[in-house]
């Protein structure tokens, strides 16, 4: 029997996301907290969020105020003339549950003495909520936050420190919490594991944030805690413990940056920012949704049991730099689960009569979920009574309200209008789809593929850390008029994103084709010096891919090719410039092949003076036809 199709929704596990990138802040010291609190987390904005939230310190409890929607309509409700002393306080971001008011932070336990707020994945809730409510512990929302306030409650007796100790032994995955006591009236307790934690020291008081840019109008001395650390801070004290409990001596750091260096994490530019921490958003996206035997958990991706048998074809619809995702998702797709796919560019669908046969599932991309002509196509979709799925990176977003099934990227914010972190989780979450339908269709033995997307964080950081100053290369680029983009099979499809990056930013015409078109048209505007980046992940097509560049070569062109490093020697005869990449499994290389190509556009644009975060003409979110 075919899967039964409804609305993602509260009651829905199709809707459950989990990334961590939320702002986090605290205070203890002789000062009131609420102003530090809100000031915070408004230097903490331009990570994204969809509620805010505080919890105060006070005789009887904890006061604890929150709230949907923007920082402001926390700020509106707030009683700003309670002078407590401790507190802390939360802008949440894609957690567990839409977002309401019952599911922003912070989250108390049964006696409302305790309240923690949480940045990250908790990847065990489920074993622990039923733990606790299994000993009579009540829970008020759907996040997987809430396990912590009633961790730290079934430890009564224990200091809060004792007890933040045991909760992150329970703990698996990669979070930060902070949690208050009533009963411990001048402490805050932190808990790191991969998520970052400052701890902030001050003339009056001590601070916690998430961010450096929340510290910076009150104090530039600072301790990072390390993964595993846990920290107990009062207003005269801190203590850091490892572990095991065992104290730790943790230098003090002074901070130059300015808060807005700050805020891009000392980068110039949030694209750059962004860039870099592609390996971690991986590493995020991956987290939790991978079985002992790499079988895709699917409910944890974003579906039921069920949904993938009925699946006779797919309907990839989106636009712009997810267009480009969805043509390498076709590839694998079609290669690995033998499943037609079909690609549209969503402003094309939606005036098409598209023949969507029996069995066709749509699945829309889009980074913000409020892509106009996706929304459109979607709707046409539903309308003709198809099974319509998302992926997206925005929870809440009206594409992920509207459709049957939500796969989210766990991306995080991305600020800059040129999206790179956003579009390379689209491909892993595509690559996790079709796996999965792999495993259910395929009928062709074939390796798994997902040892080697779990290698991607790994191989992405380490090439990032040491890449290489393209010099002539930019210069070259950044002076021609035209630049040509050329790839076979799926590097066509990554060309395609190279050369949208490099025109967006920087302003260059650039084309991308298929390598093997050269000849139909293409070559009339190869001349002396002309630019052509040759994108070739894939070693199988490599004695293609040479012939062609030996055309670009033999009328003057000017060769940057992006290639494994276990074939690079391959283009020392023709290459100007070679870029090598991990190599990798040929199935997942697309992903790596992008990081090169984000960082030419990146250098060319900014030696020329552009403003990379904010191209001319576009916006981050295209939401009219």
């Amino acid at each position: 029997m075919p899967p039964q199709y409804r609305q993602a929704g509260p009651d829905n596990p199709s809707r459950k996301v989990i990334t961590h990138v939320c702002g986090i802040v605290g205070y203890t010291g002789a000062d009131p907290a609420l102003p530090f609190l809100l000031e915070g987390l408004e230097r903490l904005e331009y990570r994204g969020y969809d509620s805010a939230g505080v919890a105060l310190v006070e005789p009887d409890g904890v006061y604890v105020e929150k709230a949907a929607g923007r920082l402001s309509s926390l700020v509106a409700i707030v009683d700003k003339s309670r002078p407590a002393h401790v507190g802390i306080g939360h802008t949440r971001w894609a957690t567990h549950g839409p977002p309401t008011d019952d599911n922003a932070h912070p989250h108390t336990d049964c006696t409302g003495r305790i309240a923690a707020i949480h940045n990250g994945i908790i990847e065990n809730y489920r074993e622990l909520r039923a733990e606790l409510q299994a000993a009579g512990h009540v829970f008020s929302s759907e996040t997987d936050t809430e396990v912590i306030p009633h961790l730290l409650e079934a430890r009564a007796g224990y200091s809060l420190g004792d007890a933040a100790l045991y909760a992150r032994q329970r703990l698996e995955g990669a979070y930060a919490f902070l949690a208050v006591s009533a009963d411990e009236p001048d402490a805050v307790v932190a808990v790191r594991q991969a998520s970052p934690l400052v701890l902030g020291l001050g003339e009056t008081g001590n601070y916690l944030a998430s961010d450096i840019t929340a510290l910076l109008p009150y104090t530039r001395d600072v301790m990072i805690l390390d993964n595993g650390e846990m920290a107990v801070i009062t207003g005269r004290d801190v203590e850091i413990r490892d572990g095991a409990g065992t104290v730790v001596e943790r230098a003090v750091s002074h901070i130059e940056w300015t808060a807005e260096e700050a805020s891009r994490g000392g980068y110039p530019h949030f694209m750059l920012k962004e860039i870099m921490e592609q390996p971690d958003a991986w590493s995020d996206c991956l987290r939790g949704r991978i079985g002992a035997d790499d079988s895709i958990l699917l409910e944890e991706l974003g579906l039921c049991p069920g949904d993938l048998e009925s699946v006779d074809r797919i309907q990839l619809i989106a636009a712009g730099t997810a267009y480009h995702a969805c043509l390498i998702a076709q590839r694998w797709i079609e290669e690995w689960a033998r499943v037609p796919v079909r690609v549209d560019v969503s402003s094309e669908f939606r005036y098409q009569r598209p023949i969507l046969s029996p069995g066709t599932v749509v699945v829309a991309v889009s980074q913000s979920g409020e892509t106009a002509d996706t929304l459109a196509g979607v709707s046409l979709a539903k309308d003709a009574g198809f099974p319509v799925w998302a992926v997206t990176n925005v929870v809440g977003s009206t594409l992920a309200r509207e459709v049957h099934r939500v796969l989210y990227t766990r991306a995080g914010p991305e600020v800059s209008v040129c999206s790179t972190k956003a579009y390379t989780t689209q491909l892993l979450v595509l690559a996790l789809l079709a796996d999965a339908l792999a495993g259910v269709h395929s009928t062709e033995p074939r390796a798994s593929v997902i040892p080697h997307l779990q290698s991607l964080p790994g191989l992405g950081a380490e090439w990032l850390s040491e890449r290489r100053s393209l010099g002539p290369a930019i210069t070259r680029v950044a002076s021609s008029p035209s630049v040509f983009y050329i790839g076979r099979g799926v590097d066509y499809a990554v060309a395609l994103e190279g050369q949208l990056k490099l025109k967006e930013i920087s302003y260059i015409h650039a084309e991308a084709y298929p390598a093997g078109e050269l000849k139909h048209g293409t070559l009339a505007l190869i001349e002396q010096g002309v630019p052509v980046v040759a994108v070739m992940s894939s070693g199988a097509l490599l004695p293609k891919v040479r012939s062609n560049i030996m055309e670009v070569r033999a009328r003057g062109g000017s060769v940057l090719a992006v290639i494994p490093e276990s074939l690079a020697g391959e283009m020392d005869d023709l290459a100007e410039t070679t870029i090598p990449i991990p190599t990798t499994d040929e199935r997942v290389a697309p992903i790596l092949a992008a990081l090169p190509l984000q960082l030419l556009a990146y250098d060319v644009a900014t030696s020329l003076g552009r403003d990379v975060d904010k191209p001319r003409n576009l916006a981050k979110s295209v939401t009219v036809e």
